[in-house]
């Protein structure tokens, strides 16, 4: 019944094309530079790096062209990789990026932008990151929104929180009147969601063969003067870190 009611309501007020995180925020700037801060590109001149996660290779492509030695993308979807390919040949830096589904190069730098958010398993991501750093290598993660920020239910926050309000069940039911692929969970949706949080984020780091070399928490503009450790869940845009191995 509670279902049946809430699918009613977003149904009646939930527009059928969402438009939310579209990609529309980072037009005219470095998605980058954005997510991963001023320091990044000088981070990376002369290093190999693996785009973990890589997708179209828009990141790896603008890695290449300022000042990495080399880079991998790595993504486990044949199509976008075809895709970076195209990419990487018309931005004239296909001698510099490599696109493939696995690989056993040992990179300088493994870098993450917005995906810790979907992984299917992400303790599993953050062995497999360490695999691929060289001894003395780290990995630098940025991703966002996470669960509790307003709009961290991505196309489920039809408005601010909406993905906490309704049940996942009544928004999936919602999702599958513009969307034909059968997901029934919010795991199963194209990209994935697996609802990670930062104290849960923390709390995989804790348990993997990684610890934070940094941790940064950049809060939402608007509520910056709000966040704090108590309202960090609800106030943090993006989640950034500089991982390196224990010991």
């Amino acid at each position: 019944m509670l279902t049946n009611i809430q699918y009613r309501i977003l149904k009646g007020i939930a527009p059928t094309s969402p438009g939310v995180l579209s990609g529309n925020a980072y037009l005219g700037k470095s998605k980058l530079a954005t997510l991963m801060g001023d320091q990044f590109f000088p981070t990376i001149a002369g290093k190999v790096v693996v785009d973990f996660g890589c997708g179209e290779g828009a990141e790896a492509i603008e890695m290449a062209q300022h000042g990495a030695q080399r880079v991998i993308g790595v993504d486990i979807r044949e199509d976008v990789l075809e895709t970076a390919r195209q990419n990487a040949r018309r931005e004239g830096v296909v001698d510099k990026c490599v696109f493939t589904t696995s690989t056993t190069e040992r990179a300088d730098i493994v870098v993450s932008v917005d995906a810790f958010e979907h992984f299917d398993d992400p303790a599993d991501i953050l062995r497999l990151m360490t695999e691929l750093m060289r001894p003395d290598g780290e990995a630098i993660v940025s991703f966002g929104p996470t669960w509790y920020h307003p709009l961290g239910g991505h196309l489920f926050s039809v408005f601010p929180w909406a993905h906490l309000l309704f049940s996942e069940e009544a928004l999936i039911r919602w999702r599958s009147t513009f969307k034909t692929d059968g997901a029934t969970r919010f795991s199963e949706v194209a990209g994935g969601l697996n609802q990670m949080t930062i104290a849960r984020f923390e709390a995989l780091v804790a348990a993997s063969p990684l610890r934070f070399a940094s941790l940064e928490l950049v809060p939402i503009r608007p509520l910056r003067r709000g966040h704090n450790r108590y309202t960090r869940e609800f106030t943090t845009a993006v989640v950034r870190c500089h991982l390196v191995r224990r010991g």
